[in-house]
Formats: C-alpha cells, sequence, structure tokens
C-alpha cells in the first residue's frame, strides 16, 4: 500500500555577489572625459580656422584687386 518514493535532493548554491551600482565616481570621469575631449575638439577647430582665415588674407593681400570690392574677403 505504500508508495516507496526517492528522496528530493536540493543543491543549495552560493548567491552570487552583487554587483556594486555605478559609482559618483565613474560618472565625474566620464563627463571629464567628454570635457576633454570637446576642448580639444574646440582648440583644434579654432587652429584649422586660423590656419584657412590666413591663407585666405594671404593671397588676398598678394594678388592684385581685380575684382570688385564687394567679393573681397575684409576680416
Amino acid at each position: 500500500m505504500f508508495i516507496q518514493q526517492e528522496p528530493v535532493v536540493v543543491e543549495i548554491f552560493r548567491q552570487p555577489e552583487i554587483s556594486p551600482d555605478i559609482s559618483i565616481d565613474v560618472v565625474i570621469g566620464m563627463f571629464s572625459l567628454v570635457g576633454v575631449m570637446l576642448l580639444i575638439a574646440a582648440l583644434g577647430g579654432l587652429v584649422a580656422g586660423a590656419i584657412f582665415v590666413g591663407i585666405r588674407r594671404y593671397r588676398d593681400a598678394s594678388s592684385p584687386p581685380t575684382d570688385t570690392e564687394d567679393r573681397h574677403l575684409r576680416i
């Protein structure tokens, strides 16, 4: 009458360590890196713009005036 059952075996594993959330140090580090990249890009743009304006002024100064006044770049 009795039904023989095998015992239920349950394996218990250790819970994995809880990973920490992103700390404020990581966020500040990300923003500072982006700030440095923006500063480098701004300085590079200013240098490139200064080179282009200098080339344009040099060309205007070295060429004889053949066009009308409204076509020259007056910077």
